[in-house]
Order: C-alpha cells, then sequence, then structure tokens
C-alpha cells in the first residue's frame, strides 16, 4: 500500500465512525424473555404515529407522557421504561433509561421523572432524556415499559450496560408503543 494511502486509512476510518450514529455508544439492548402483557400508551402519540415536534430535539426536547397496564402487576415489583432507537446508523441508540418507577405508578406526565425512579446513562452519555433526532429518513423509537421482578437497586447515573442488563434479568412482562420521526 502507498505511504499516502496507509496515512489516509486512519484519519478515514476515525471519520466514518464519528459520523456512523446518532453517539459514541450504540448498539446496546435489553435482552429480555417477558412476555408481551404490558400494554403501553401515550396521550401524545399513538402506536405507530409519529413523535409530536416538542418531545424531539426540534422542538423543547422533554420527555413524553407514558401510561401502562398489565395483567400480571402483581407480579411487578418495579417498573423500567427504555426507549430506544433501532434504526440509529451505528447500532441501536439508546434515548432514555428508567429504573426502579415503583410498583404503584402506571403513568407519569411530560417532562416528569416519577418519584423513587433513577435514570441510568442512555447512548448520549448522560441520565436522563435525549429526544428523537434522526440524522436523516424516519427513524422508530420503541418505548418499551418492563415489568421487574425486584426493583435494580442502581441509582441515577448507572452505566447504560449495567442498566439494560439488569432491566434484562428482572424482567417479568414488557410491552412496547412505537413512535416514529423525520427531521425536516
Amino acid at each position: 500500500m502507498p505511504a499516502r494511502a496507509t496515512l489516509a486509512a486512519p484519519f478515514l476510518l476515525g471519520l466514518l465512525a464519528g459520523t456512523a450514529g446518532c453517539g459514541d455508544d450504540t448498539g446496546h439492548e435489553v435482552d429480555a424473555d417477558a412476555p408481551a402483557t404490558v400494554r403501553v400508551s401515550s396521550p401524545a402519540f399513538a402506536d405507530g404515529d409519529p413523535v409530536p415536534v416538542q418531545l424531539t430535539c426540534d422542538g423543547d426536547e422533554v420527555s413524553p407522557p407514558l401510561a401502562w397496564s398489565a395483567p400480571t402487576a402483581a407480579d411487578v415489583a418495579a417498573w423500567a421504561v427504555v426507549v430506544d432507537d433501532p434504526d440509529a446508523p451505528g447500532g441501536t441508540f439508546t434515548h432514555w433509561v428508567l429504573l426502579d418507577v415503583p410498583a404503584a405508578t402506571s403513568s407519569f406526565a411530560t417532562g416528569e421523572v416519577p418519584d423513587g425512579a433513577a435514570q441510568a446513562d442512555n447512548s448520549a452519555g448522560g441520565a436522563g432524556w435525549t429526544g428523537p433526532c434522526p440524522p436523516s429518513g424516519t427513524h422508530h423509537y420503541r418505548f418499551t415499559v418492563y415489568g421487574l421482578s425486584a426493583p435494580t437497586g442502581l441509582g441515577d447515573g448507572a452505566s447504560l450496560d449495567d442498566a439494560l442488563s439488569a432491566v434484562g434479568d428482572a424482567a417479568v412482562a414488557e410491552g412496547t408503543l412505537v413512535g416514529s420521526y423525520r427531521r425536516r
């Protein structure tokens, strides 16, 4: 390989890696075998509909209101909410992880974090909501609520890997609401 190509290859690989996804920490998903028995809804959008601009990077970037119900709720000691984008160029991008939502909770309002819940780090590297902001095309955002057999015990700022692993290990039920977003 000519010397110029040898020197350019690492630069080009770095450039491609930096532009491939919505962040540096992509490719994470919950590995759970829980039955899909949780019904998830939002007063802000219906399953399959676009996520309102207010909730995205093009608006106020606030978390959406969510509600859920489950016939197996008696088996649930806590809830977790994971919002991710499987369409991100670098792999699944996790926008939000709420842990240890009290079992008696079945909804929360726009921009609210339920009392007692913790927010783990997301793929953007911080704890909290990072709104949809796709680099191109239409992306789909999965708002998955997991019923947990026991609280994870993790606190605010827990690592994304630890949080998703703990949710997967404790999940006894799950349900998903999907919204889409395309920047104009």
